[in-house]
């Protein structure tokens, strides 16, 4: 080792596809490599915790918790370094100097509990003959000690390409760190949750991917509304998403099943009052149509136009389509009984929007608001 007060490492990295994964060569209790020795099976490859477990669904902040289930395992370890080993890019607490490794079968535990499927290949197609070399090795301990380094850390290839293991000395401290272990900044952590998400929907798209190739007959009824959804999604990420496409898909979505009794649907609640609160954020508009009304009819106001007509003037076609439906007047067939009971509609919109316009409506009003 050297006789410098700081030695920094550069940790080599192995290629897994998207994925790029630090490691190092556990060679005995005390003693770690950079570099792999002439006698393989004298050394075990462990892969950085930080990088096996980056791009996954797990927040950084719990991926100790998640390393020590898999350490209980055998899978995983912690491995405490000397106080002289600074490694670059890695932002490690000085107090105990330590990071999370696995090994060749924790990589591919992890891998395939939670990495996407094409994740999963590049694993399998870049470690398996490492896979295949060390399929014989007991699990690990919960922890190491390393003090000594051996070797030295001259460039290398591995499967799917190593890049070099840099060692310098140095008094001073890593001003650079991709994986901080010390702290959460809100931006790494704002980062961090985007790719969260990111990884998400990229296993969900992949997910229905499968489930499409592999029961194309069993979702031919679907296939319609699964179009204009991913249509959607597609405009929206886009910023081109329109009102007419957003109505078909709503549309769609709301026929495609019995939602249950009206009693106690959480959907019609939903929709319920998302159309009530956009019919009350209309009001002011209705109540300037309404002034405007009454100033141009100033003198026939005891002569106004069909009820009908005043509700198709005066107030949104939605509040009229609701209402039709709801009463049951949306059909042709009840084209007479609609012409009778549209007072009685006019009726609950003057209510419903505070604006009163029929002799009806005041004379209603002011007697129930006595009572």
């Amino acid at each position: 080792m050297s006789s410098c007060s700081t030695i920094h490492l550069t940790l080599p990295q192995c290629d897994g596809g998207a994925r790029k994964i630090r490691y190092i060569y556990l060679v005995n209790l005390t003693s770690f490599s950079l570099t792999q020795s002439s006698n393989k099976s004298a050394v075990v490859p462990l892969y950085l915790g930080a990088d096996v477990f980056s791009n996954t669904d797990i927040r950084t902040e719990n991926h100790p918790r998640y390393h020590a289930k898999f350490a209980k395992k055998g899978f995983a370890t912690k491995v405490h370094f000397s106080s002289a080993f600074r490694f670059q890019g890695l932002k490690v607490h000085t107090s105990n100097n330590s990071l999370w490794f696995y090994s060749i079968q924790g990589l591919f535990r992890v891998a395939f509990e939670m990495y996407s499927k094409e994740e999963q290949l590049a694993v399998l197609e870049n470690f398996q003959d490492v896979w295949k070399s060390q399929i014989n090795d007991s699990p690990l301990k919960m922890s190491y000690s390393l003090n000594v380094q051996l070797g030295l850390p001259q460039p290398e290839r591995c499967h799917g390409g190593r890049e070099s293991a840099d060692v310098h000395c140095s008094d001073t401290g890593d001003t650079s760190a991709d994986h901080d272990y010390c702290s959460f900044p809100k931006q790494s952590l704002q980062a961090e949750q985007n790719q969260q998400v990111i990884s998400t929907l990229r296993q969900k798209l992949h997910s229905l991917d499968d489930k499409l190739s592999s029961e194309t007959q069993s979702h031919t009824d679907q296939l319609e509304t699964i179009s204009m959804l991913l249509e959607n999604i597609d405009q929206y990420v886009n910023g081109k998403l329109e009102e007419k496409d957003v109505t078909e898909t709503v549309l769609s979505l709301l026929t495609a099943k019995d939602w249950g009794c009206a009693y106690s649907s959480s959907l019609l609640c939903s929709i319920g009052q998302w159309l009530g609160q956009q019919f009350h954020a209309a009001n002011n508009s209705i109540s300037q149509r309404v002034e405007g009304f009454k100033v141009q009819h100033i003198e026939q106001i005891s002569d106004l136009p069909p009820a009908e007509e005043l509700a198709t003037e005066l107030f949104p076609v939605a509040m009229q389509t609701l209402l039709l439906h709801w009463m049951g007047l949306s059909d042709e067939s009840t084209v007479e009984r609609r012409h009778s009971e549209y007072p009685i509609l006019l009726l609950i919109l003057e209510f419903a929007n505070h604006n009163l316009i029929t002799g009806v409506a005041h004379v209603l009003y002011s007697s129930l608001i006595c009572k």
